[in-house]
């Protein structure tokens, strides 16, 4: 389940309509997917409208760059529940943080088929079937994401944001993010999106999974797992009560739930807001302990769900009562 979720940069640190972008160039040996890189737009738009107005800065972003995109960055795929006045201000202060992210954001842009292209080959090594025909985008986010699959206009895409990934991965190794992002897609051919949070913690945490065991010397930063807050430090310390509430969520569709599992917001319950991810990897660890990569991401739905369940309640029952 991937929902969509509006985290500007500011957030991140304490359109639909017209056509899809036109293909770029493959991404190296080892891509089937087309990548349309158009990152380095919002550096020209930059650069050529330094010391104009905000709203000049956002009409030359609209003119120039969203047009590349309208499908992601249009305002219709909120439907609704987000204003066009609003987009403006994420542009604008895009425009406004953009000098703080500049150099690591170039850097991340100038490596990004490189790394690709290497992290697909160690990818198929791990899951040889692997089919990449999925479109990728790389660009600015607006503070979106760094990386993920979106549903646009009835078509999926990888979309990377190095605005993002500028922001927040303060490491050179890219390997664990790319095998995570390159497992969802993967992963997408057989297991069916639901509303329930039980589907994203299943697909979240076995994307962490699976980096964590194509990577075994990454540390928990570069598996995503201490923003915000050191979250899966902190999620250890509260480890019985954070298992036993999601043991009462799993059938959960309430979008609050959802939002405090996976998104850096707090919930009612104190305990650490995002902590879906480490829980997830948690239960993906625990039934990897029977079972190969290759057979975890072709589980079915049907079985995916019960074997969740109780993987939750082994992992509730070893955690000693305070």
């Amino acid at each position: 389940m991937h929902r969509f979720i509006v985290a500007g940069c500011a957030a991140l640190l304490s359109a639909c309509g017209g056509q899809p972008p036109a293909a770029g160039a493959p991404a190296g040996s080892g891509a089937e997917s087309q990548v349309q890189n158009i990152a380095g737009d919002f550096v020209a738009v930059f650069d050529a409208t330094a010391g104009e107005q905000p709203n000049a800065r956002v009409a030359a972003f609209k003119r120039d760059v969203a047009v590349r995109f309208p499908a992601f960055y249009g305002i219709e795929r909120f439907e609704g529940s987000y204003s066009r006045e609003q987009q403006d201000a994420r542009i604008a202060r895009a425009f406004e943080q953009f000098p703080r992210i500049r150099d690591a954001y170039v850097g991340k842009v100038a490596q990004f088929d490189r790394e690709l292209d290497r992290n697909l080959d160690s990818f198929r090594a791990a899951f040889p079937d692997f089919e990449f025909s999925t479109p990728v985008v790389l660009l600015h986010s607006l503070g979106e994401l760094d990386g993920g699959p979106r549903e646009l206009e009835g078509r999926t895409y990888l979309v990377f944001g190095a605005d993002v990934m500028a922001w927040v991965h303060d490491w050179d190794d890219e390997a664990p993010f790319f095998h995570h992002e390159l497992f969802h897609v993967h992963h997408d051919r057989f297991f069916e999106e639901c509303e329930a949070l039980w589907c994203a913690l299943w697909a979240e945490g076995l994307a962490v999974y699976v980096a964590s065991r194509l990577n075994p010397d990454a540390g928990e930063p570069a598996l995503l797992l201490t923003y915000p807050d050191d979250m899966a430090e902190a999620t250890r310390r509260q480890l019985k009560p954070s298992l036993a509430h999601l043991q009462t969520v799993l059938s959960s569709t309430d979008e609050d739930v959802y939002s405090a599992l996976f998104n850096a917001e707090q919930d009612d319950t104190g305990l650490p807001p995002r902590r879906g991810y480490y829980l997830g990897y948690l239960v993906a660890q625990e039934l990897g302990r029977e079972r190969s990569l290759p057979e975890l991401a072709e589980l079915p739905n049907q079985d995916a769900e019960g074997m969740i369940e109780r993987a939750v309640a082994a992992l509730l029952s070893r955690e000693p009562d305070d």
